[in-house]
């Protein structure tokens, strides 16, 4: 596989893992006055969320790519 088309792969899913991750945060608020067992649902999932981005980023960082915006 040609080195650039894996890392525009890899640019690309990350760049959805984050997407998720930022709707995920936000959801967070959404489920506010839902409870508390909602609420623990809703960090639990979006610490998932965020865990897989950073992997996504350590990844790109390991192959010199620096998404800073």
């Amino acid at each position: 596989m040609n080195p650039s088309l894996t890392h525009a792969e890899l640019i690309a899913t990350f760049r959805r893992a984050e997407a998720d991750a930022a709707h995920k945060f936000g959801l967070i608020k959404a489920v506010g006055a839902k409870g508390p067992k909602a609420i623990q649902a809703a960090v639990e999932t979006a610490a998932k969320a965020a865990k897989r981005r950073d992997s996504y980023a350590k990844k790109l960082a390991v192959l010199g790519v620096d998404l800073k915006d």
